[in-house]
């Protein structure tokens, strides 16, 4: 049996094993370094944009400035068209699997006006919501690592109690 530590070694070295194990850990190794790269892009996006800063924020929910909501709107239209392309040109995965979306079932509302309720006061009081919290950590601002664990140990308790909450 191979260990992670020969698979390591032996693609330091360049001889792989012949299992594939290895070309499993090289894709995997090779899809982390492209995620990374994609969120430190859209972190340096996300600061050079101002979406990071906490008075554009303020500036948002104060009906202040158009800023903020040219670039949510701009991201509603470019997910918009996005969803658009994929089912009018029946896309694939990398894997090649047909990426479908499931059709929305709305249900009363309850869960929609609950949640964005949260999530708005959240954003609102922590002056980011979760992409820009990674985004502030990278330029400095550590203390919103105790907004990254609150929203973390929110996420679990959601996922603790969505059995019982009204879907």
């Amino acid at each position: 049996m191979i260990t992670d530590l020969e698979i390591i070694e032996s693609t330091i070295a360049g001889a792989m094993p012949d299992t594939g194990v290895a070309e499993a850990t090289r894709d995997g190794a090779r899809a982390l370094l492209i995620y990374a790269l994609l969120g430190t892009s859209f972190g340096f996006v996300l600061t050079k944009s101002e979406v990071i800063s906490w008075y554009r924020i303020q500036e948002m929910f104060r009906f202040q400035s158009f800023h903020m909501f040219g670039i949510i709107g701009s991201a509603i239209v470019v997910a918009a068209s996005g969803l658009w392309l994929i089912r009018r040109t029946e896309a694939r995965s990398l894997s090649g699997e047909r990426i479908t979306v499931p059709p929305k079932r709305l249900g009363n509302g309850t869960r929609y006006w609950a949640g964005g309720t949260m999530f708005g006061l959240g954003w609102a009081l922590v002056g980011a919501c979760p992409a820009p919290l990674f985004a502030l950590v990278g330029t400095g601002e550590s203390v919103m690592l105790a907004a990254i664990a609150s929203a973390l140990v929110g996420t679990w308790t959601y996922a603790m109690l969505r059995h019982r909450l009204p879907h």
